[in-house]
């Protein structure tokens, strides 16, 4: 099939007989819509013809010409378009010429007396690698796009993070997150609610990249509606379940923990939906999973009922909410980050307040993972009871 628009190809030589020669021999192809020849018959003239047609695919360039050589146009040619490529027509026997043009960036090249079937072949060839290059070029370019929106919605989805965290003389509390992209599927977010209570939430969603963000954003923005709503964390899951699942084309699905925190009594009430334990830990260093809510992730089971428990945060004691990417952050040994060196975080002393621990907990996955790349997003939530300044 002919290309909707013919190659045009420079030639540049000055013996005369030439364009004639190469409009003969190229008729066919040149009326079958395949090419279009231009002819310039030094390289200075060559330039201004460059100039005059940008729409050049490629250049065919004798070595030998008055004015300005084949050998000093290959060196002028990058200035006019980098992209272009030239093919060289030499003496037979000339390997110093070709040598040297060769490195000055010639594509290809072919010897006098032109063998015409020769000259076609390296023609199509030369416009293949042309065609190749402007799509790598193209694809190079939309790459470039694509990052730049990847790096837009990273900056959107980190802005609907927390980035002032609740705290006073007697509580802390701060999250963080790393997504394994440039856009993640793990969130968490902190909302006041009345009478004094703060209302915290960490999430994963099942997938990862732009579409996980995107069910991650809308999961974020209806789990905060039902919180600001309603009173029980059960509730508030069960409420976002429902709305998840009646438009899931995608079939995703979201793990979140939901708990209401009291900072005057430390009274900690949580329902569980498919997320990781949170983990208590004691002013002692000790620590323990709270026990599981029994409740599946949201967006599989409408009307699903999500059960909710309490416990007591004393005072000097913290709780650590984490995403299955810290423990199941690999090293190059393909060993888990697990539960058991989470704890071991806290072992020798607790960190103090809820910024520290859980930057010790990012430091120590990372001190895990080693040079192994990230594989999912990790994401952690702390709150701590103690006494602070303020």
């Amino acid at each position: 099939m002919s290309p909707a628009k013919p190659h045009k190809i420079l030639v540049v030589d000055d013996e005369p007989d030439v364009e004639p020669l190469i409009r003969q021999r190229m008729r066919r192809d040149v009326r079958a819509g395949r090419y279009e020849f231009v002819f310039a018959h030094d390289g200075v003239e060559a330039l201004e013809m460059l100039e005059v047609h940008s729409d050049v695919d490629m250049v065919l360039s004798d070595i030998n010409m008055p004015k300005m050589d084949g050998l000093t146009l290959l060196a002028q040619i990058p200035k006019v378009d980098p992209n272009l490529r030239c093919v060289i027509v030499s003496a037979y026997g000339d390997m110093d010429n070709i040598r040297t043009a060769m490195n000055r960036g010639a594509f290809d090249f072919v010897t006098k007396p032109l063998d015409f079937e020769d000259l076609k072949v390296t023609i199509e060839r030369t416009l293949r690698r042309v065609a190749e290059w402007r799509e790598a070029l193209a694809s190079r370019d939309r790459l470039v796009v694509l990052q730049n929106e990847l790096d837009l919605a990273s900056k959107m989805q980190q802005s609907i993070l927390p980035t002032r965290f609740p705290g006073g003389s007697d509580y802390r509390i701060h999250g963080q997150m790393e997504a394994a992209r440039a856009v993640g599927g793990d969130f968490f977010d902190i909302v006041t609610l009345q009478n004094g209570l703060v209302g915290v939430a960490i999430a994963d969603v099942s997938d990862k990249g732009v579409p996980a963000s995107l069910f991650m954003m809308s999961s974020r923005t209806l789990l905060k509606g039902a919180a600001v709503g309603l009173s029980d964390p059960g509730e508030v899951l069960g409420e976002v379940n429902n709305l998840l699942t009646e438009d899931n084309q995608g079939l995703m699905f979201v793990t979140v923990l939901y708990a209401t925190f009291d900072p005057a009594t430390g009274a900690f009430t949580y329902a569980n939906g498919g997320h990781n334990s949170p983990l208590l830990v004691r002013a002692d260093g000790s620590s323990e999973l709270l026990p599981l809510t029994g409740g599946v992730a949201l967006g599989v089971m409408p009307d699903y009922p999500y059960a909710q428990s309490a416990m007591t945060l004393e005072p000097g004691e913290m709780l650590v909410l984490y995403t299955d990417g810290v423990t199941e952050a690999m090293n190059a040994d393909q060993e888990e980050f697990g539960v058991q060196r989470l704890r071991a975080i806290f072992a020798g002393g607790v960190p103090e307040g809820s910024r520290a621990a859980s930057q010790a907990v990012f430091d120590a996955v990372h001190a895990f993972a080693g040079d192994t790349a990230q594989s999912d997003d990790v994401t952690c939530l702390v709150i701590s009871r103690g006494e602070f300044e303020t």
